[in-house]
């Protein structure tokens, strides 16, 4: 009996090596579309959890879930790392409003605190208001006309733009830096407009900073709706003397413990080789998380999961990482990659889905040229599925600190047009997902790994193979 088992299990193996991989690709797809996990996964994480903002009672039940799914999974290990994680409420809903200075009318506006601002005075902040684009705008005006006053920056993200992630990077300096930026001048808030390419009424938060600035110096930062920026820049063309009025109560708190959730299928050749394919698990607080970055999350888990259903046994180990700490303090990502470099394992291999459940178009390479020439020749693997967007960039902020000299680090990049309508936002939300676009990620993530451990990285050339 036992040469029997043996027998079939030898068989089973060459029969899978024996296929295509056109075959195998085939299977993957079919699999995830027909017998996928990662919405009802992301159905619990939303709906039954909620926000995740790192320090957060629901930030911790996500942890146990992550861990708890992956164990049933029958993965060769599943365990959790510890991190410790800033911990930022936001407190009481934020309120604000415009008020006329010739008819002392007021008109209601939707705003939120950025991740990490500092409250208001109990009793709220009125102040003037200036409008700039950007911080060369503060040098001009000088401290003269800017000290007591509320500066509001309004440089919307460039609508031409075909790659949306290229829009907000042109403009969200003014939201991480802004309070920073004024303060030197003497202002006493910010008012900053949404990183929205939509008119809509939703703020969206996001992290800032006020470098090294003492807390007595640190003033209130808030993002107000594209739709509400509008209507405040029009105002002031009319009324340069109006008046902006908001009041938050958010609290930054002593650091938590938390932790990175993981799972690994150990390789059947080269189990010292490590594979990391993950997302972040925590979110901001005003949605669900759903798009930023629950669909990376269970894409990622799905991952393993579809690998062992479609019967490919990985040459080397494979890790999902379920990231803590990225939207406020990217520890966790930093944590995994000190623990790594501490234990002196050799990750040859991360890819990070972070840009939003959408349809998938394709990956950006953080690599050598020869495995990006590896990379051309898979192409026409994922022709039939629509998959044509193959360039050498970004890949992840949580796997970027694994990067070496020889390693390969990819990005999942979906269509990009929709994320910034619900990136940070209280609309970023389970409804908001669509189960085959989610499920083609997940697929689409399988296979590369399935290429890049069936096929290997090609590590760069030592100097003495260089030619002249």
């Amino acid at each position: 009996m036992k040469k029997i088992l043996l027998l079939l299990l030898a068989l089973s193996s060459i029969s899978s090596y024996s296929q295509t991989d056109e075959e195998i690709l085939k299977k993957i797809y079919t699999q995830s579309l027909t017998n996928g996990k990662s919405y009802a996964w992301l159905d619990y994480l939303s709906n039954q959890i909620g926000g995740r903002l790192s320090g957060s009672f629901q930030a911790e039940l996500a942890v146990q879930w992550g861990k708890e799914e992956l164990e049933k999974l029958g993965l060769d290990k599943v365990w959790l790392q510890e991190v410790i994680v800033p911990k930022w409420v936001r407190g009481a809903k934020e309120y604000a409003y415009i008020e006329s200075s010739q008819k002392k009318t007021t008109t209601s506006v939707n705003i939120c605190a950025l991740g990490g601002s500092v409250a208001t005075n109990p009793l709220g902040l009125k102040a003037k208001v200036l409008e700039v684009q950007n911080f060369e705008e503060l040098q001009e005006l000088g401290e003269a006309a800017i000290k007591g006053k509320i500066i509001f920056f309004n440089r919307p993200m460039q609508e031409d733009l075909i790659s949306a992630f290229n829009a907000y990077g042109g403009c969200v300096n003014q939201r991480y830096n802004g309070a920073v930026e004024a303060e030197k001048f003497g202002a006493v808030g910010v008012i900053v407009r949404s990183m929205n390419l939509r008119l809509d009424d939703f703020p969206h938060t996001g992290s800032m900073t006020y470098d090294d600035l003492p807390l007595e110096k640190r003033i209130p930062a808030a993002a107000i709706s594209t739709n509400d920026a509008e209507l405040l820049s029009t105002a002031l063309k009319l009324d340069k003397n109006l008046e902006f009025y908001f009041k938050q109560s958010c609290s930054q708190f002593r650091d938590v413990l938390s932790y990175n959730v993981i799972g690994e299928i150990t390789g059947s050749e080269f189990p010292k080789e490590y594979f990391v394919v993950g997302g972040h698990l925590d979110s901001w607080d005003l949605g669900d998380g759903s798009h930023d970055d629950g669909a990376g999350v269970v894409q990622s888990m799905d991952v393993l999961r579809l690998l062992k259903a479609s019967g490919i046994k990985p040459k080397r180990s494979i890790r999902v990482v379920l990231f803590m700490n990225e939207e406020n303090g990217l520890r966790g990502g930093n944590k995994y990659a000190e623990e790594a470099k501490r234990k002196g394992e050799n990750h040859v291999f991360a890819l990070e889905s972070d840009a939003g459940g959408f349809t998938p178009r394709g990956f950006s390479f953080d690599c050598s040229d020869a495995n990006f020439n590896q990379v051309l020749s898979w192409k026409p693997l994922f022709k039939p599925y629509l998959i044509h967007y193959f360039e050498k960039g970004g890949s992840g902020a949580d796997v970027g600190p694994l990067k070496n000299d020889s390693n390969v680090l990819a990005g999942l990049r979906p269509d990009s047009q929709r994320y910034f309508d619900h990136h940070h936002a209280a609309n970023d939300t389970f409804d908001a997902v669509n189960k085959r676009e989610l499920e083609l990620g997940a697929a689409t993530m399988t296979s590369l790994v399935y290429l890049f451990d069936k096929y290997g990285t090609n590590p760069l050339p030592k100097q003495s193979e260089i030619k002249n």
